[in-house]
């Protein structure tokens, strides 16, 4: 059953948390609650907005054949952006963003058939009849190539959309797409420029539960739009299903609960 996005989880998300006061773009004013502690707080109903706009443009991408690539290279992202593009069935990149994956795209194309060259020799033998020496230089000349673009081998074309865990740290991504006018759907913290992102998703991008639930959202998003959404027996034998992000009623306030934010935010 897909996720579903509405204050209520984002709160027990802490999608809310944004960083200390003394580190925020003034470009985020508008999507920010309050401030606690020294920790601004982000508007909640903003996220359920952005988190709608974003769900809407991804599965009308997905419904037209596009691919979404998602890109998180910070600790905490690693593991959720990996297996929820590979639930989607959509590339990655996790470890680390290489200057010209997107603009210098042949390049980048170049060095994954050299990945898959090296595989092919490790494969059928090949590998085993080279120098100890040679052979040393090759294993690590293929394993950084696994590690770098192990994600994106089947990304044979430039993607028609980015998913952006944190765009201050995933600038170069950014800027790329931005050149290409490929749409960039990232997650906004309260230290981030929301003016070079097309669909902002107001949220905490450093809380593992935020991230590992807007990961989720998007892979949703994907699957419904190229058809693959998975239902659940409950909703099957119900006959209906619900919308992934719920609207929020007037009278439901975003107000933070009492508590410390994520340590993460101290920084």
């Amino acid at each position: 059953m897909a996720v579903k996005i509405n204050i209520r989880t984002l709160l027990e998300a802490g999608c809310h948390y944004g960083h200390q006061t003394r580190r925020w773009n003034p470009k985020m004013r508008e999507y920010i609650f309050g401030e606690r502690n020294g920790i601004y707080i982000l508007d909640l109903k903003k996220t359920v907005l952005g988190a709608d706009r974003a769900y809407s443009f991804l599965k009308e991408t997905a419904a037209k054949g596009g691919r979404v690539l998602f890109v998180g290279t910070k600790k905490q992202a690693q593991e959720p952006v990996a297996a929820q593009a590979e639930r989607a069935g959509m590339p990655y990149i996790n470890q680390r963003w290489l200057g010209g994956m997107l603009t210098n795209f042949v390049t980048m194309r170049s060095r994954i058939d050299r990945m898959e060259e090296l595989e092919a020799m490790v494969e059928d033998g090949r590998m085993a009849l080279r120098g100890k020496k040679e052979q040393a230089v090759l294993t690590k000349e293929l394993e950084k190539l696994q590690r770098n673009l192990g994600g994106v081998r089947d990304m044979k074309s430039l993607p028609q959309a980015l998913f952006v865990i944190d765009s201050k740290r995933e600038e170069i991504a950014i800027r790329e797409a931005n050149r290409l006018h490929i749409p960039v759907v990232a997650l906004l913290d309260t230290n981030s420029d929301p003016d070079v992102v097309d669909y902002g998703i107001p949220a905490n991008d450093d809380a593992i539960r935020s991230v590992n639930l807007m990961c989720e959202l998007v892979a949703d998003a994907v699957l419904a739009g190229s058809g693959k959404e998975q239902i659940s027996v409950e909703e099957m034998e119900a006959g209906q299903t619900t919308p992934a992000v719920e609207t929020t009623p007037a009278s439901e306030p975003a107000a933070a609960p009492e508590g410390t934010p994520d340590a993460g935010k101290a920084e």
